[in-house]
């Protein structure tokens, strides 16, 4: 695995500012507390099109799709971002019963690829006993 280097910090620095601005923090905390379908129509029920839920669902989860995209890429060093930020994988734990659903029905089958590539790797990094049971915890 490639040592992390100064721009992986740098970046990550960047990506917990972003975090900290104030409307993805609050859909941020709509999502954790609010969301937790089971099928699509939960999925339509929590976040209906056209309602501020929707709008926050769409930003925390972009944001976090977006984090995982610098990760697949290559840009961000995966092993120091699975240090400090388990969230990535509560969101994918959160978004995984239903993400079939979702892509099918917006047509989308690459639709959080790679937040799920990142989250399930991240799994793998924690190992089974310790993912289980954050996964316990936040499903």
């Amino acid at each position: 695995m490639p040592k992390a280097t100064y721009d992986d910090v740098n970046l990550i620095l960047r990506l917990y500012d972003m975090r900290r601005e104030e409307k993805l923090r609050a859909a941020r905390a709509w999502f954790v507390t609010n969301f937790k379908p089971k099928n699509m129509e939960d999925v339509n029920k929590l976040a209906a099109p056209g309602t501020e839920a929707n709008a926050s669902f769409r930003q925390a989860i972009s944001y976090w799709d977006m984090v995982a995209s610098f990760i697949t890429a290559g840009v961000l060093n995966e092993e120091l971002f699975f240090q400090s930020n388990r969230e990535l994988l509560l969101f994918w734990i959160r978004m995984k019963p239903v993400v079939n659903e979702v892509r099918v029905a917006f047509k989308d089958p690459t639709a959080w690829k790679n937040l799920e590539t990142v989250a399930e790797s991240y799994a793998r990094y924690m190992g089974p006993e310790t993912y289980e049971a954050f996964a316990s915890r936040v499903s």
